[in-house]
């Protein structure tokens, strides 16, 4: 990974992967050290999709434990980044410009889709967080959007969008089996991320019977096509890592623009 901040598309897991041992843990741990000190961190998550577009604009966050069945552990943890009010009325402006209507949410915390990778990057919690929600209305709206973040970048603003490669839940498994099918998928992701196909990435199902599989809610994938548009749509993005855990669900992170 070369030096500086990257628009980064990453695999965030289970809620429990923050607490487990993984090589994709490893990975971002690994993430931290090498990129840039960002000014600030902008993330969209798959966990927060609303109509307008809302932005996190308090001065500091709350946790959002939006899952259940998990270890006590994991309720413990707390990730005490601050926000940015002035940061997150500038995006607005910007996407209002970029035709979206907007809402500032001051109530709203980070979800685990936020909290999760950014627990792993930057552990110590001191850059700055807003967390930006996906559009609905689909994949174009979605670049939509990351087109209209990308000037932050050249702001010294690290922009995330935090989903999943490949999220089935009902075929996940504890035996760590993954299936041929994921496998697949994830090769033609790879393949045309890194061979400049965002049309074909755009519209998935146009191009590959394996996404209703992949994917058979869009949310998680959504933040990819952010990360992409919001880095440089013209240009290919790199896979950096690669994994499963429990059998199916897919732990691929790119990186676009650098």
């Amino acid at each position: 990974m070369q030096a500086g901040h990257p628009t980064l598309f990453l695999s965030h897991g289970a809620p429990d992967f923050v607490l487990t041992d993984h090589i994709a843990t490893s990975a971002l741990k690994k993430l931290g050290k090498q990129l840039a000190q960002p000014k600030a961190i902008v993330i969209v998550s798959a966990h927060w999709i609303s109509s307008p577009i809302c932005i996190t604009a308090a001065a500091s966050h709350k946790m959002i434990y939006d899952f259940s069945g998990f270890p006590d552990a994991l309720y413990q943890l707390s990730y005490p980044a601050k926000g940015d009010p002035e940061l997150a009325t500038q995006i607005g402006k910007m996407l209002q410009t970029a035709g979206f209507s907007i809402n500032l949410d001051k109530e709203r915390g980070l979800d685990h889709g936020a909290w999760v990778p950014l627990m792993l990057i930057y552990p110590g919690a001191e850059i700055p967080v807003i967390q930006v929600s996906l559009p609905k209305g689909g994949f174009k709206e979605c670049a939509r959007l990351g087109e209209a973040l990308a000037p932050l970048h050249d702001q010294g603003i690290l922009i995330i969008g935090s989903g999943g490669s490949v999220h089935n839940l009902r075929a996940m498994n504890r035996r760590n089996q993954t299936d041929v099918w994921a496998k697949k998928f994830e090769y033609w992701l790879q393949q045309n991320i890194e061979g400049n196909r965002f049309d074909r990435v755009l519209n998935p199902q146009q191009f590959t019977p394996l996404f209703d599989q992949a994917h058979p809610t869009p949310e998680h994938y959504a933040p990819l096509i952010v990360a992409w548009t919001a880095g440089d749509r013209y240009k290919p993005g790199k896979r950096f890592h690669h994994s499963f855990m429990y059998g199916n669900i897919g732990m691929a992170m790119f990186q676009f623009n650098n």
